[in-house]
């Protein structure tokens, strides 16, 4: 009898090892975690960059036309962008169509040829890249 508890004890130790060792791994997390994640995506795919384009033409109307709409509409998004050959006023940053929307009522008040437009997202060169 002594004999079988030896043996029993021995492959106990032997065998426990074995079995705490098969490389499974449980990772516990909440499923609010994954609904946000979805709803973040979702948000991301339908977000909008939109401007208005109040002006299209010299550079000395231009500085005149941004400095009116400043002073009117106390707006610190304006640009002027240059594209050869013309000089650009573009305003906002809308997200939404109805956002835009809204805005180009309260600008074409002022300036009748405004409109919405979605620009194109210009890639900034990464200062470390060579210019040929």
């Amino acid at each position: 009898m002594k004999k079988l508890k030896i043996i029993a004890i021995i492959f106990l130790i032997t065998v426990n090892p074995l079995a705490g060792q098969n490389g499974n791994t449980i990772i516990n997390k909440s499923y609010k975690l994954d609904s946000i994640i979805k709803l973040k995506k979702e948000l991301n795919s339908k977000i909008q960059n939109l401007r208005i384009q109040i002006y299209n033409g010299d550079r000395t109307n231009a500085e005149l036309i941004i400095k009116e709409y400043i002073d009117n509409f106390n707006d610190t998004t304006a640009d002027i962008i240059y594209e050869t050959p013309n000089y650009k006023i573009w305003v906002g940053n809308y997200y939404t169509q109805l956002e835009a929307d809204r805005n180009l009522i309260k600008i074409r008040k002022k300036f009748s040829s405004a409109f919405i437009f979605r620009p194109e997202l210009i890639e900034e060169m990464d200062e470390n890249q060579d210019i040929d």
